[in-house]
């Protein structure tokens, strides 16, 4: 008789990060990581383990994580949704569950990913929002930022934008697009990359908000990229403005690139 495999699935995972060191497992177990594959595992009756499409930073949501594993058992896939889901915290949520081919991988497979910073521009500290957005108490000039923004676009080394601790193979990412939009109080900046370093989007953030709040001209972005120099750069940007909106794949995969907290975050 012939042996049988696991079939791989994926899953979307949204989550607030606030409570949380990071995506990663640790040792101490206050990971999303660590939450997720202990419910999954108390669902399947035995130890379920993952990979994701990108490791976000403590303090950092996700609105569409994309997560594959190994199935150990057979069940539909919404019963991996709704059976996973009883045993997470409400500040952890599987959306979504598809049969995926075996040579889907969440992390390798990935042709890019996207971000999203909120951020609430007041000369007031955020409340109902507090956690889930940035702050500025200064005005921000939206063609300033714009024009910074510009001088990102395309492949280039991002060492300047890198943390010290990062521990990708090369600091040379392409750069898609980066949308700037304000509503009101509220500003919303989206950035699309093929892969992004470690605290990358924040310390963009604390250079482009040192472009808009006019403490720097725009040219000075491109200064600091050319210059590939940390030390050059402003300073890494708070956590809980940043969302993880996802990876996103080749269309022969069919992986879902969308969730209902996009909308509620649009």
């Amino acid at each position: 008789m012939a042996e049988s495999h696991a079939q791989r699935l994926a899953l979307g995972i949204t989550y607030r990060g606030g409570a949380y060191l990071g995506w990663q497992s640790q040792p101490g177990g206050r990971t999303v990581q660590d939450r997720l594959e202990a419910a999954l595992s108390a669902f399947a009756a035995t130890p379920v383990k993952t990979v994701c499409a990108g490791r976000t930073d403590t303090g950092v949501h996700a609105l569409n994580q994309v997560v594959h594993l190994d199935a150990p058992v057979a069940r539909d896939p919404f019963s991996w949704v709704r059976g996973t889901n009883r045993y997470l915290p409400g500040d952890i949520a599987v959306q979504w569950c598809q049969p995926v081919a075996a040579d889907f991988d969440a992390r390798r497979s990935a042709q890019g990913r996207r971000y999203r910073y909120l951020l609430l521009q007041s000369a007031v500290r955020p409340s109902v929002e507090q956690g889930l957005c940035g702050w500025s108490f200064r005005p921000l000039d939206l063609r300033a930022m714009r024009q910074a923004a510009a001088l990102l676009i395309g492949e280039h080394d991002f060492s300047a934008f890198r943390a010290a601790e990062c521990q990708a193979r090369t600091p040379v990412k392409t750069m898609r697009s980066i949308r700037i939009e304000q509503r009101g109080g509220t500003w919303r900046f989206d950035f699309d990359a093929s892969a992004f370093l470690h605290h990358m989007v924040r310390n963009l953030m604390g250079c482009l908000l040192a472009v808009g709040e006019g403490r720097r001209p725009p040219t000075w972005m491109g200064e600091v990229l050319q210059a590939r120099r940390r030390e050059l750069a402003a300073p890494t940007f708070a956590a809980e403005g940043l969302y993880f909106l996802g990876p996103y794949y080749d269309a022969r995969h069919a992986i879902p690139d969308h969730t209902p907290a996009m909308d509620w975050l649009s």
